[in-house]
C-alpha cells in the first residue's frame, strides 16, 4: 500500500472502511452482544436481556429509543460503546483522514438506521429487512448485519423471515394481516423479493 499514490491509498480508505465497520458490526452483534451477552451477569446483557425483550414484546418497538439517548438504558449504552469504538480510532486520523471520516460516517449511519428501526417497525421492515428479521424472525442468533447485510451474504448467516410464508403463518396464528396495522406493518404489498440493497450486494 505504501507504494501507491497517496491519492489512490486515499480512494481505497473509503469502501475499505465500509467493509471494516460492517465487519465490526458482525463480529461484535455475534460474538459480544449475542454470545458474552447472553450472560446474565455481563455488562453486555442489555442487548439481549433489555433491547431483544422489547422488540419481541412491541413487534420490533423498542421504547428505549423513543427516549433520550442519553439515558442509562440501551439505546444510551449503545452510543457511548460506539462513541468509544470511534474514539480508539482517532489517532489514526494524520495518516488515514478518509478512512477515519468514513467510520464516522457509519457510526452515524448505524445509529440513524437503528434507531429509526425501532421507533418504525414498517420502515424496518421494508428497508432494513435483515435487521428486522433478527428480532422477529425464528432465530434470533442469525442476520447479525445492522446498517447492510454484506458481511451475513458473505458468510452464510442471512436468514430471511419478513415477506416470507413463514412470516404470513405467524402473523395468522396471532390473527395479524400482514398490512392491516401502519404503526407496525406496511401500508403497501411487500416487494417480490429481497430488498434492493441485497439484489445489489
Amino acid at each position: 500500500m505504501s507504494n501507491l499514490p497517496a491519492y489512490i491509498f486515499a480512494l481505497l480508505s473509503i469502501p475499505l472502511a465500509l467493509l471494516y465497520a460492517n465487519a465490526i458490526e458482525w463480529v461484535a452483534h455475534r460474538y459480544l452482544l449475542h454470545g458474552v451477552g447472553k450472560k446474565k451477569t455481563s455488562m453486555w446483557n442489555f442487548h439481549w436481556g433489555e433491547h431483544h425483550r422489547n422488540c419481541r414484546r412491541h413487534d420490533h418497538i423498542d421504547p428505549s429509543y423513543e427516549r433520550s439517548v442519553f439515558g442509562w438504558h440501551a439505546q444510551g449504552k449503545e452510543a457511548l460503546g460506539i462513541a468509544l469504538m470511534v474514539v480508539a480510532h482517532l489517532p489514526l486520523a494524520p495518516w488515514a483522514p478518509l478512512f477515519v471520516a468514513t467510520l464516522l460516517f457509519t457510526a452515524a449511519e448505524y445509529m440513524y438506521k437503528h434507531g429509526r428501526s425501532h421507533r418504525d417497525p414498517a420502515w424496518a421492515r421494508e428497508h432494513l429487512t435483515w435487521h428486522y428479521d433478527h428480532h422477529m424472525g425464528k432465530n434470533q442468533d442469525a442476520n447479525w448485519g445492522v446498517t447492510h447485510p454484506w458481511f451475513d451474504q458473505l458468510l452464510g448467516t442471512r436468514v430471511h423471515y419478513a415477506f416470507t410464508e413463514a412470516e404470513a403463518a405467524d402473523l395468522a396464528r396471532r390473527g395479524v394481516a400482514a398490512n392491516d396495522s401502519p404503526d407496525r406493518r406496511p401500508s403497501v404489498p411487500p416487494p417480490a423479493g429481497p430488498s434492493a440493497e441485497e439484489h445489489a450486494a
